[in-house]
């Protein structure tokens, strides 16, 4: 079964991880579905109907996105609170459509996995800022995985870095 990859960047042309990871994706049409928000919602109207199809046609389903601002690009928020309707992703006897479906994460973060930690510079660890996602994915019943991150982003880091995060990541995706 295909896995559906939604890629949440707001200007994914000019990044650095986050792209990278997509083309690599996109070689794998057999594996993987890429769906990037905001290249197709760009005035961020979104198609509730064929996002809530889009998501009944996959049992594993990834959220990729840059962790910024502690959170998500704001695309995802707008997408989770219009696309999980109740009646369809909770609730009612017809409800629950997402249920037992696989789902995780899959987050570029700018400084070392070091950083996020009770004596680190933001004080949390990344699965403690995680929470309102799994909270989300447990509420309408699906599966949610450990979360895939890769650290270090906002230091430049060399293209070697970069090509390194790739096979982890088809690793941990083909491992779901």
């Amino acid at each position: 079964m295909k896995t559906l990859i939604i890629v949440i960047h707001p200007d994914i042309e000019k990044s650095v991880i986050n792209k990278r990871w997509m083309d690599e994706l996109k070689k794998y049409p057999e594996k993987y579905t890429v769906h990037s928000l905001y290249e197709v919602y760009p005035d961020e109207k979104i198609d509730v109907a064929r996002e809530q199809e889009l998501m009944e046609s996959y049992d594993k389903i990834i959220f990729q996105f840059p962790f910024y601002w502690f959170s998500s690009p704001p695309l995802l928020k707008k997408w989770f609170d219009e696309v999980l309707l109740y009646g369809w992703a909770y609730g009612s006897k017809s409800g629950y459509r997402l249920g037992g479906k696989k789902m995780s994460l899959a987050v570029s973060a700018g400084i070392d996995e070091e950083g996020y930690s009770v004596a680190g510079k933001y004080k949390y660890t990344m699965n403690e800022f995680f929470r309102p996602y799994e909270l989300t994915f447990d509420y309408i019943k699906a599966d949610y995985k450990e979360p895939f991150v890769y650290y270090g982003i906002e230091n430049d880091p060399p293209d070697e870095w970069i090509e390194r995060s790739v096979p982890m990541y088809l690793e941990y995706l083909d491992g779901l």
